[in-house]
């Protein structure tokens, strides 16, 4: 499923006249369809009360076909024009010759009949402005949606929104301050990149995708798509029953220190949990019995460290003389912020010809690093996925958080294409962009994973991915996917609060199983 900008979706709107769909063919399909949702949200059509909310536009018009529908299924459905529509306006008139009660906000002193009509507690469709919004909201418009939105904060009503919630930029996610939030946004066609750019998200409510008619195949040149539990089933390793740990692949985790032992445990068992066939963790030596009486599964390399219980540059060559032996490298979590660490990580990671295309998963402190050595994705020669979040992407582009929070898509992009490497940038809705520009938006945005450590899962889902033979683009996919999804299911019962890093761990092969057997 693609996930588009305005400028792509009228493109699109286009090419579908050009195959004989016209527009009012793709307006009929769209009030339609939200007619179909607008029912799901009522016991029952017959005698429900549906206020819609018309603008100027196309927008306008799909609600007035939902209102069509609406009433002619027995609902008792009230227009309510924001503003003047063009005259003639052939969808107004089969709705007003039907029977349904109309009001013009011009006409409508102190919107008293608009007062009148919440106090029924309708459902409201929000038929004002979808992508077309391009200016401040005002006037009619801007006193209707605030009416509207203080009686739903203040009795609960239901709103629907057409495409986009009015005020919601399609493109940026930026909310006009009269931008009236919906419980559910029916996407017509495609979900929009507003969608799921904060702050769009919390005026989106649930959102639902809906089909208009597009011909299939328009848009093979979107590089946007969302990460769907089809696609993800898809690109699942296989598990050949005549398999043995050597099948599935071997990592070596460069990780831990004396202060981020748990890091270390977290990785190495995600990759575990992930698939993949071996693990061995090298970390410094004063961790090892703590991390052996609690990796079982785990094969360890301690290796020489600073005093202050970071890995030393002394275990550069003992790191070297292993690399053979193993298919991924996982490297940057817990390590810790310790100076000499960039002196090991440098040689380690853009010097060593043991590394030349073996996979490398960096994150956490190895990105801190590598954001302090000079063209360094230059010299990186393996295919990589980076994992930063939004601090360490700013470190590594030379830009500030906000920054890369309010361009979150153009950001992971730009990285992307400039490092030829594979790039997750996580949050709220992560992003997966390969070096062509082909990007994937995961569907999730969970308050339940902002705690310490779930990064740390991912690095190691990633890594486990990776040793089975995907690709870095369909490993970190596949990771960021089954991560988040895990964490769906423990809030289902947890709540958005008090999950931990290590409830993640046992939840990750469920949630595989879960799409396997969805695939059937």
């Amino acid at each position: 499923m693609k996930v588009v900008t305005v400028e792509q979706m009228k493109f699109m709107e286009s090419l579908a006249g050009e195959r004989g769909v016209t527009t009012d063919a793709l307006m009929e399909k769209a009030g339609l369809a939200i007619a179909d949702y607008a029912i799901q949200q009522i016991a029952s059509p017959k005698g429900a009360r549906v206020l819609v909310l018309v603008g100027p536009g196309n927008n306008g018009g799909d609600g007035l076909v939902a209102a069509r529908y609406l009433h002619q299924w027995g609902a008792r459905v009230c227009l309510y024009l924001c503003t003047p529509r063009q005259s003639p306006d052939p969808k107004l008139a089969l709705v007003e010759d039907r029977g349904a009660l109309v009001f013009r906000a011009e006409n409508d002193p102190f919107y008293e009949n608009l007062r009148r009509q919440l106090a029924t507690e309708p459902l409201v469709i929000d038929a004002v402005l979808g992508t077309g919004k391009g200016r401040p909201l005002e006037g009619y418009i801007a006193e209707v949606l605030k009416l509207v939105g203080g009686a739903r904060t203040a009795k609960g009503i239901k709103v629907l929104a057409v495409d986009l919630p009015t005020g919601l930029n399609a493109d940026t996610g930026e909310l006009d301050p009269a931008t009236l939030h919906a419980d559910v946004t029916v996407a017509l066609g495609y979900p929009k990149v507003g969608h799921f750019t904060f702050p769009g998200p919390t005026a989106t409510g649930r959102l639902v995708p809906a089909d208009i008619g597009i011909p299939p195949n328009l848009d093979m040149s979107i590089s946007l798509e969302m990460a769907t539990p089809d696609l993800v089933h898809a690109l699942l390793p296989k598990r050949p029953l005549d398999s043995h740990k050597g099948t599935f692949g071997s990592v070596l985790a460069v990780a831990g220190s004396r202060r981020y032992a748990g890091a270390a445990y977290l990785a190495c068992m995600a990759a575990y949990r992930a698939g993949a066939g071996l693990v061995t963790l090298a970390a410094p030596q004063s961790i090892y019995p703590i991390l052996a009486s609690k990796l079982t599964e785990v094969t360890h390399l301690p290796v020489k460290e600073t005093s202050s219980g970071n890995i030393s540059i002394y275990a550069l060559e003992e790191l070297r003389a292993v690399l053979d032996s193993y298919d991924v490298l996982l490297v940057g979590c817990g390590l810790g912020a310790d100076d000499d660490l960039r002196l090991v990580l440098g040689r380690l990671l853009l010097e060593s010809p043991g590394l030349a295309n073996k996979p490398l998963v960096l994150d956490a402190d190895a990105l801190n690093h590598l954001a302090r050595i000079d063209d360094w994705h230059t010299r990186l020669k393996s295919r990589t996925v980076l994992t930063p979040h939004p601090g360490e992407m700013a470190r590594l582009l030379h830009s500030t958080p906000v920054f890369v929070q309010s361009r979150r898509l153009q950001s992971v992009q730009e990285a992307a294409r400039t490092w030829q490497q594979t790039v997750v940038l996580k949050g709220a809705y992560s992003l997966v962009a390969s070096p062509n520009g082909a990007t994937r938006l995961n569907p999730f945005a969970n308050p339940a994973l902002a705690t310490a450590g779930t990064g740390d899962v991912l690095a190691g889902a990633a890594a486990g991915l990776l040793a089975q033979g995907l690709t870095p683009y369909d490993a970190a996919t596949v990771a960021c996917y089954i991560h988040a999804a895990a964490a769906e299911a423990l809030s289902s019962t947890l709540g958005d609060a008090g999950l931990i890093a290590t409830d993640l761990l046992e939840e990750i092969p469920r949630q595989v199983k879960s799409l396997k057997a969805q695939g059937h």
